[in-house]
């Protein structure tokens, strides 16, 4: 799976410890920055790794921060993006199946590496429920070109 990685630089240490556990799992990561601890806006480099996803170059994206939620208002900004906070596995595999989330933010000062790391496994090996909750997406995609129909 291709997968795009972006952090500030509150979510740097995750970011980094998060390529890693999906190079090792085989998957191909694209790091869109940002490469220290140095404080950045990082919209910069959300937005690049969302848009790329939209785009359809990235199966998935994960996106980092101190809380994640900064990460996901942005992320969310970009069409055809449904990007959800996860904190566990449980998030993890409802954000996958109930919402179809092809992006996921996690904040570095709530949860731990271990627990990044098994919540995003979870998630990627989740699949969309479909149902009643594909009317649900569907809503939201209607919202969203709504939105950019103004």
């Amino acid at each position: 799976m291709k997968i795009a990685i972006a952090s500030d630089h509150a979510g740097f240490h995750h970011k980094e410890g998060l390529k890693a556990h999906l190079a090792d799992a085989g998957h191909e990561v694209q790091d869109y920055g940002t490469h220290s601890e140095e404080s950045v806006d990082y919209p910069l480099f959300v937005r690049p790794a969302a848009e790329a996803v939209a785009r359809g170059e990235h199966d998935l994206g994960i996106v980092l921060g101190g809380s994640g939620n900064g990460e996901a208002i942005v992320a969310n900004k970009v069409a055809g993006i449904r990007c959800a906070v996860i904190w566990n596995e449980a998030s993890a595999r409802y954000a996958r199946e109930h919402n179809n989330a092809n992006v996921v933010a996690i904040g570095e000062r709530l949860v731990t590496l271990d627990i990044a790391r098994s919540a995003v496994d979870v998630w990627i090996n989740s699949h969309f429920a479909g149902g009643r909750h594909a009317r649900r997406v569907a809503q939201i995609a209607a919202t969203e070109e709504a939105w950019c129909d103004q």
